[in-house]
């Protein structure tokens, strides 16, 4: 694997752990600023550096009736003043290319969602701001093949470039991990474990009694026991989407880990990594 770098202190490739968590979507700037205070705290006391991460706009939505976040300014706004207050580095999506050098502005990772992965132009714009960048797998992608996507990266003038494993399309609104994928992966770039997302059922809501589906289902029951695997087998990080009431969560709260079952699962984790990185 490629060397490790820094992001605001945070080291990503490093035989230290290291976590991205926060809501999925900004609901508003007062939420968004309690989570990142709230996580923070905790991080701190398990002693493991964090990225505060929050969507400014979510734009793979199941339905156009869903929420979606404040938007490009707004959301910046927003996380520009949680990075500057809280002293934390902050990681958000971007969508399109133009994004790209302003999102850059206010935050310290730019995020390529899963189902963008292969879009070279968003790549490069994203690898020419200097920003880290974190390339999500598609669900639809192997993991050998997300060496292109990392090649894109710096053949476009980026160094600090990590690959998320978020699980795989298996049917029909279900995702799988393949544990393989994160060593593979690894070979080529620093790699996290989505927790949250991987136990998402894309699609498979069901709200009012409907038939169809309008949002998507989870099993967050799930989420310690992927997490603690994938640190089993050698991530550099975990990512995990935290809301203090997922029911009410205006984004992805079905597959969200609750913010009070965030510390032992940090703890889990912190002594899952000691074990498998004991000399």
């Amino acid at each position: 694997m490629s060397d490790g770098f820094q992001v605001r202190g945070v080291a990503v490739g490093s035989r230290q752990l290291f976590l991205i968590a926060g809501p999925c979507v900004i609901e508003s700037e007062q939420h968004a600023t309690g989570m990142a205070e709230a996580i923070a705290r905790i991080a701190a006391e398990k002693n493991i550096p964090y990225i505060f991460k929050a969507s400014y706009d979510k734009a793979n939505r199941t339905s156009i009736r869903s929420f979606r976040g404040p938007g490009l300014d707004e959301g910046l706004r927003i996380l520009g003043t949680i990075r500057k207050s809280l002293n934390l580095p902050v990681l958000t999506d971007i969508h399109e290319a133009a994004q790209a050098a302003l999102a850059a502005e206010y935050v310290d990772v730019l995020q390529i969602p899963a189902f963008l992965c292969r879009q070279t132009d968003l790549l490069a714009a994203a690898a020419q701001t200097g920003r880290a960048v974190n390339i999500k797998k598609g669900q639809f992608v192997s993991p050998w093949d997300m060496r292109h996507a990392v090649e894109k990266i710096r053949e476009a003038g980026g160094s600090a470039v990590f690959l998320t494993e978020r699980g795989a399309s298996f049917g029909y609104n279900n995702l799988v991990v393949d544990m393989r994928s994160l060593a593979i992966m690894r070979q080529f770039a620093p790699v996290v474990f989505d927790a949250t997302h991987s136990v998402q059922l894309p699609s498979a809501g069901r709200t009012d009694g409907q038939e169809s589906a309008h949002q998507s289902g989870g099993q967050p029951e799930f989420i310690p026991l992927l997490a603690r695997a994938a640190v089993a087998a050698g991530v550099d990080g975990v990512f995990v989407e935290v809301h203090d009431d997922p029911p009410r969560a205006k984004s992805d709260g079905a597959n969200a880990l609750d913010l009070k079952n965030l510390p032992s699962l940090l703890d889990q984790l912190v002594a899952v990594h000691a074990a498998v990185t004991r000399p």
